[in-house]
Protein backbone atom coordinates (compact mmCIF):
# COMPACT_ATOMS: atom_id res chain seq x y z
CA UNK A 1 0.00 0.00 0.00
CA UNK A 2 1.54 3.28 -1.14
CA UNK A 3 1.78 6.08 1.50
CA UNK A 4 2.18 9.97 1.31
CA UNK A 5 5.95 9.38 2.09
CA UNK A 6 5.96 7.00 -1.01
CA UNK A 7 4.17 9.81 -3.07
CA UNK A 8 6.70 12.78 -2.28
CA UNK A 9 9.26 9.87 -2.90
CA UNK A 10 8.29 9.09 -6.50
CA UNK A 11 7.94 13.20 -6.76
CA UNK A 12 11.32 14.07 -5.62
CA UNK A 13 13.83 10.81 -7.33
CA UNK A 14 11.67 9.71 -9.70
CA UNK A 15 8.86 7.37 -10.80
CA UNK A 16 8.28 3.47 -10.80
CA UNK A 17 8.47 2.25 -14.62
CA UNK A 18 5.14 1.94 -16.42
CA UNK A 19 3.91 -1.76 -17.85
CA UNK A 20 4.32 0.07 -21.20
CA UNK A 21 4.33 4.03 -23.11
CA UNK A 22 1.75 4.75 -25.40
CA UNK A 23 3.21 8.39 -26.93
CA UNK A 24 1.19 10.49 -29.40
CA UNK A 25 1.72 13.74 -31.10
CA UNK A 26 -0.70 16.61 -30.46
CA UNK A 27 -2.85 16.18 -33.61
CA UNK A 28 -3.01 12.29 -32.62
CA UNK A 29 -4.41 13.21 -29.53
CA UNK A 30 -6.87 15.33 -30.61
CA UNK A 31 -8.47 13.59 -33.46
CA UNK A 32 -9.03 10.82 -30.37
CA UNK A 33 -10.31 12.75 -27.65
CA UNK A 34 -13.22 15.26 -27.00
CA UNK A 35 -12.17 18.90 -26.99
CA UNK A 36 -13.29 18.89 -23.04
CA UNK A 37 -10.95 15.87 -22.46
CA UNK A 38 -7.86 16.92 -24.61
CA UNK A 39 -7.85 20.13 -22.35
CA UNK A 40 -8.07 18.24 -19.10
CA UNK A 41 -5.58 14.94 -19.81
CA UNK A 42 -3.53 16.91 -22.29
CA UNK A 43 -3.48 20.68 -21.68
CA UNK A 44 -3.40 19.97 -17.41
CA UNK A 45 -6.77 21.50 -17.31
CA UNK A 46 -9.70 21.18 -14.23
CA UNK A 47 -12.93 20.43 -14.51
CA UNK A 48 -15.58 22.17 -12.39
CA UNK A 49 -16.52 20.53 -9.41
CA UNK A 50 -19.51 18.46 -9.02
CA UNK A 51 -20.01 19.07 -12.93
CA UNK A 52 -17.92 15.41 -14.27
CA UNK A 53 -20.45 12.05 -14.29
CA UNK A 54 -17.86 9.39 -12.49
CA UNK A 55 -18.21 11.60 -9.29
CA UNK A 56 -21.21 10.04 -8.78
CA UNK A 57 -20.90 6.86 -10.38
CA UNK A 58 -20.44 3.60 -8.22
CA UNK A 59 -20.84 1.01 -10.65
CA UNK A 60 -18.69 -2.09 -10.08
CA UNK A 61 -15.42 -1.75 -12.60
CA UNK A 62 -12.02 -0.20 -13.58
CA UNK A 63 -11.18 3.35 -14.04
CA UNK A 64 -8.91 3.59 -17.14
CA UNK A 65 -6.90 6.31 -18.59
CA UNK A 66 -9.03 8.42 -21.50
CA UNK A 67 -6.05 8.54 -23.41
CA UNK A 68 -4.99 4.83 -23.61
CA UNK A 69 -6.88 2.85 -21.86
CA UNK A 70 -4.52 1.96 -19.03
CA UNK A 71 -6.19 0.99 -15.93
CA UNK A 72 -6.00 3.75 -13.06
CA UNK A 73 -8.52 2.49 -10.01
CA UNK A 74 -10.76 0.17 -9.15
CA UNK A 75 -14.40 1.20 -7.78
CA UNK A 76 -13.81 -0.84 -4.80
CA UNK A 77 -11.26 1.97 -3.50
CA UNK A 78 -13.22 5.01 -4.69
CA UNK A 79 -14.72 7.05 -1.93
CA UNK A 80 -17.04 9.95 -1.44
CA UNK A 81 -14.94 13.15 -0.68
CA UNK A 82 -17.45 15.97 -0.45
CA UNK A 83 -14.57 17.79 -2.98
CA UNK A 84 -16.68 17.30 -6.38
CA UNK A 85 -14.26 15.09 -8.07
CA UNK A 86 -14.12 11.09 -8.60
CA UNK A 87 -11.63 10.35 -5.46
CA UNK A 88 -9.59 7.40 -4.94
CA UNK A 89 -7.32 5.70 -2.14
CA UNK A 90 -4.51 4.00 -3.94
CA UNK A 91 -3.72 3.64 -7.43
CA UNK A 92 -4.74 -0.38 -9.03
CA UNK A 93 -0.74 -0.96 -9.86
CA UNK A 94 2.13 0.91 -7.88
CA UNK A 95 3.17 1.81 -10.92
CA UNK A 96 0.09 3.20 -13.03
CA UNK A 97 0.28 6.30 -11.58
CA UNK A 98 3.13 9.10 -12.42
CA UNK A 99 3.94 11.75 -9.70
CA UNK A 100 5.38 15.32 -10.11
CA UNK A 101 5.62 18.34 -8.31
CA UNK A 102 3.25 20.88 -9.10
CA UNK A 103 3.74 24.67 -7.66
CA UNK A 104 1.11 26.21 -10.01
CA UNK A 105 -1.39 28.94 -8.53
CA UNK A 106 0.67 29.63 -5.19
CA UNK A 107 -0.15 25.91 -4.11
CA UNK A 108 2.37 22.85 -3.48
CA UNK A 109 0.88 20.04 -5.27
CA UNK A 110 1.75 16.48 -6.28
CA UNK A 111 0.34 16.56 -10.03
CA UNK A 112 -0.89 12.39 -10.59
CA UNK A 113 -0.87 11.42 -14.48
CA UNK A 114 -0.98 8.50 -15.98
CA UNK A 115 2.36 6.41 -16.20
CA UNK A 116 1.56 5.02 -19.33
CA UNK A 117 1.04 8.17 -21.56
CA UNK A 118 1.46 10.83 -19.42
CA UNK A 119 -2.14 12.18 -19.26
CA UNK A 120 -2.99 14.75 -16.67
CA UNK A 121 -5.60 13.12 -14.00
CA UNK A 122 -5.36 15.79 -11.15
CA UNK A 123 -3.82 15.33 -7.68
CA UNK A 124 -2.92 13.21 -4.87
CA UNK A 125 -3.21 14.80 -1.03
CA UNK A 126 -2.67 13.38 2.47
CA UNK A 127 -6.08 13.97 3.48
CA UNK A 128 -7.58 10.67 2.88
CA UNK A 129 -9.24 7.75 4.77
CA UNK A 130 -6.85 5.03 6.86
CA UNK A 131 -5.55 2.69 6.23
CA UNK A 132 -3.47 5.07 3.50
CA UNK A 133 -4.62 8.31 4.43
CA UNK A 134 -3.97 9.51 0.46
CA UNK A 135 -6.89 11.46 -1.83
CA UNK A 136 -6.30 11.11 -5.64
CA UNK A 137 -8.41 13.80 -6.63
CA UNK A 138 -9.25 13.06 -10.37
CA UNK A 139 -11.01 14.75 -12.95
CA UNK A 140 -14.20 12.84 -14.69
CA UNK A 141 -12.92 13.35 -18.22
CA UNK A 142 -9.43 12.28 -17.42
CA UNK A 143 -10.89 8.68 -17.10
CA UNK A 144 -13.85 6.28 -18.58
CA UNK A 145 -15.45 3.54 -16.51
CA UNK A 146 -15.05 0.10 -17.74
CA UNK A 147 -17.74 -1.89 -15.95
CA UNK A 148 -16.63 -5.04 -18.02
CA UNK A 149 -15.30 -7.48 -15.38
CA UNK A 150 -13.08 -10.35 -16.29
Amino acid sequence: MLTWKDIINFSVKGNLTPDSRVEKTETEWKALLTEEQFRISRLKGTERAHSGDLCTAYEEGKYNCVCCNTPLFDSTIKFSSGTGWPSFTQPIKNNAIKYEKDISYGMVRVEVMCNTCDGHLGHVFPDGPEPSGLRYCVNSESMILDTEIA
